[in-house]
């Protein structure tokens, strides 16, 4: 079976819940997120945050998590740390460079890598399989963000990427625009998509039944809303 990581990726989230202190909110998701990875199985998982956010990975990983410092908070800033190249504006990864004749080379020797948002505390685990079950034959796959705004749930990909990927920002991208970068349409698969939270209107999407999402319902709770 081919090596597979799942990294969190936790971004500055742009919206929180009125009466809730964006630090214990951002804190909230993302250790809802990181909890829901670290109960996967078959893939090793890791956070991916920025130096000056480094806090939050100490804050909400587990004993033996890789955390991969990147210069900004993005899929392919993720990628590049992983194939050991280099990063944007001349970065080098926090995990080491490549090798000197600039081969790619996967950090870990990890052959597939998913990246998910840090916002998505009830994220299924089944989720984050159908994320990465299209490697098997296409070297790229996108989960879309589901509501009103554009924007993607994670992105999954064979190392080293493909150098037609574009580049991603997971509250803006849209598979519509990966799939034009593609030399072919099947290139790409578009898996179900899931609800991040980044506005009111994604609150109501979230489901109680669901077993997990701990820290953001008992946040929520707190507040007078109902989770």
């Amino acid at each position: 079976m081919a090596r597979r990581v799942v990294v969190a990726l936790l971004a500055p989230v742009a919206w929180t819940p009125p009466g809730v202190d964006p630090v214990d909110w951002r804190s909230a998701l993302a250790e809802d997120v990181v909890d829901l990875l670290a109960m996967l199985n078959e893939v090793d998982t890791a956070v991916a945050v920025t130096r000056a956010d480094r806090w939050l990975a100490d804050a909400v990983i587990w004993p033996g998590t890789t955390v991969y410092e990147v210069p900004e908070p993005s899929p392919n800033a993720v990628f590049a740390v992983l194939t050991g190249a280099r990063g944007p504006a001349g970065t080098d990864p926090s995990t080491g460079a490549g090798p000197a004749d600039g081969t790619p080379a996967t950090v870990d020797s990890y052959e597939q890598v998913a990246v998910v948002a840090g916002d998505a505390p009830d994220l299924p685990g089944l989720t984050v399989g159908k994320l990465l079950r299209p490697l098997t034959s296409r070297p790229v796959a996108v989960a879309p963000a589901e509501g009103g705004l554009p924007g993607l749930l994670g992105v999954a990909a064979r190392l080293p990427v493909p150098s037609w990927l574009p580049p991603l920002d997971m509250d803006a991208t849209v598979p519509a625009a990966v799939r034009a970068a593609a030399p072919r349409p099947g290139d790409l698969a578009v898996t179900p998509s899931w609800h991040r939270l980044r506005g009111p209107a994604d609150l109501a999407r979230l489901d109680p039944a669901l077993d997990g999402w701990e820290h953001t319902r008992s946040l929520l709770s707190g507040a007078g809303r109902s989770g």
